[in-house]
């Protein structure tokens, strides 16, 4: 293998990690092929193709390089990934770093963990509920109610989704929970307003960065990724109702 051949497959290594953390991250169908066709073209190759969806990424060159293929299992929302790409795509446009510097640069952010620990994302869930709460004009009374069952359906939904690798399953449990939960709170007498603490406990399930990102790829033209994407939104959202559902057909 002569030394451009060699450097070609390293340019087409950095382009699919690059692409590979982003669309794991959360990054839309567009912005991901936008970025590894320009960190090619830095490196001096001008005529490139990718296609991305959700599941998986093709990337070519016009050269008699194979097409490579790199399949995406598991996706999550760390948009401090995405810009942490986009800053190295920047750097490598104008010229700061090499093929070598880019890849590793780009092996630290695929091995860094979430942003902010399991109990910051909790906690932030539990708060985020109960502002929820306030903002649907619920009353302070049941505040706590509401804190407490996003809490801890929150927690539920990354536990579940730890033993059973079904997203679907884990939000259909996870909102039984919070309806079970929001239920117990009323019987009680520790919450008024059964409906308003379930919509504000569920609002951390709600997909709403899937949502976005499936209008944003459509008006794009990116139609099968958008059109995966908003079918993805639409069973998470309606997973979430058949879990309070089915506590309010026993209620």
């Amino acid at each position: 293998m002569d030394h451009k051949q060699a450097q070609s497959y390293e340019i087409i290594e950095v382009c699919l990690l690059a692409g590979k953390i982003m669309l794991r991250s959360g990054a839309e169908t567009y912005r991901v092929e936008d970025t590894m066709m320009r960190i090619a073209a830095a490196y001096g190759i001008l005529h490139s193709h990718s296609y991305v969806t959700p599941t998986g990424i093709i990337f070519s060159i016009d050269s008699h390089h194979p097409t490579q293929l790199v399949r995406i299992v598991d996706r999550s929302t760390d948009l401090q990934k995405v810009a942490r790409v986009n800053s190295v795509s920047r750097m490598i446009s104008s010229g700061d770093l090499t093929i070598k510097e880019a890849y590793e640069h780009l092996k630290v952010i695929e091995q860094d963990a979430h942003a902010y620990p399991i109990w910051v994302q909790i906690a932030a869930s539990s708060i985020a509920s109960g502002c929820f709460l306030i903002m649907f004009q619920g009353g302070w009374t049941d505040f706590l109610p509401a804190l407490f069952a996003g809490g801890i359906g929150f927690s539920c939904l990354l536990y579940i989704h730890r033993l059973i690798e079904i997203k679907f399953f884990a939000e259909f449990l996870a909102a039984f929970i919070i309806g079970l939960l929001s239920v117990l709170f009323i019987t009680f007498n520790l919450g008024t307003e059964l409906d308003k603490i379930i919509i504000a406990s569920v609002m951390p399930l709600v997909p709403g960065l899937l949502i976005t990102n499936a209008v944003r790829d459509l008006m794009a033209g990116h139609l099968v990724s958008g059109i995966s994407k908003g079918a993805e939104a639409f069973l998470t959202a309606f997973a979430i109702g058949a879990g309070v559902a089915v506590v309010f057909s026993f209620y």
